[in-house]
């Protein structure tokens, strides 16, 4: 499996594949790069890099949880790109790693051809964190991917229409199973250090927001979210009336980015960039 070394020693694990327009695809806190398997066969011939972000999937745990920031992720995902030789490329942020997209905005931004936003924003809901915090870092009660994904659907509300077969996929990301049951596929200590960045006041994130003006943008929410509140959403598509905006039915926190209103808004996006770039 490929690797590349971060910068400070971890061997961190992502996937490269096609040619062409070159996506980075970055995801959810506790998710690997395979979250973007539901949307890969939709989209235009292009380069999908995928990583899996340090103490994640296939990837090294830190020795210091604390490093498990959307900064160090973030520093991670430009040595990934230095590693490819790839100077530019279009950023699909999913929850986490759109925070990272635009912390890479404002630090970096002469390395975006543009950025898509997945369930995401500035403003952060704390019903959301709260839910987050309920099974971060905690191996599930379930024993199989079959009784996981059973349970799914109560621990995921807002989600309706949803098929048996993509809670079973949703699972088999999840979780690993082992003869003494699942287990999660990232670092426990993820934990400490997400607890420990919403200790205090919650930081104001609308600079990194604007600092992706210029760049093409599209912002997907799920309809039922309870992480990007629609008040946010309508603040972002006001002070970027450009921005593509799709609101995704029977979708919350997050749209598996398969739905036709999502792959609409992702084709449209790559149009722009395509077009900016010609």
């Amino acid at each position: 499996m490929p690797h590349f070394l971060s910068h400070d020693g971890l061997s961190l694990h992502y996937t490269d594949a096609g040619a062409g327009l070159p996506l980075l695809c970055l995801s959810g806190l506790t998710r690997t790069g395979a979250d973007f398997d539901y949307l890969a066969p939709h989209l235009p011939p292009l380069r999908l890099i995928r990583p899996d972000y340090r103490g994640r999937g296939s990837s090294d745990w830190a020795a210091d949880p604390m490093s498990y920031t959307a900064a160090n992720e973030g520093q991670d995902a430009l040595a990934l790109l230095d590693h490819l030789g790839v100077r530019q490329a279009a950023v699909l942020g999913t929850s986490r790693g759109g925070l990272i997209a635009m912390w890479l905005a404002a630090t970096a931004k002469d390395r975006l051809l543009g950025v898509a936003l997945n369930d995401v924003g500035p403003v952060i809901e704390r019903a959301g964190l709260e839910r987050i915090f309920d099974y971060l870092g905690r191996n599930p009660a379930a024993k199989t991917h079959a009784e996981a994904a059973a349970a799914l659907p109560r621990h995921n509300p807002g989600f309706h229409n949803v098929p048996p077969e993509r809670w079973l996929a949703e699972a088999r990301r999840l979780y690993l199973e082992t003869p003494k049951g699942l287990k999660i596929t990232y670092d426990p200590g993820l934990r400490e250090a997400f607890m420990a960045a919403f200790e205090g006041p919650a930081p104001d994130l609308w600079p990194l927001f604007d600092a992706m003006a210029g760049l093409p943008l599209a912002l997907i929410r799920g309809a039922n979210s309870d992480l990007l509140s629609p008040a946010t959403a309508s603040e972002m598509c006001t002070r970027r009336p450009d921005m593509i905006f799709a609101d995704v039915p029977d979708r919350a926190h997050i749209p598996f980015l398969d739905e036709p209103e999502s792959v609409a808004a992702l084709r449209a996006w790559l149009e722009r960039i395509e077009a900016k770039a010609r």
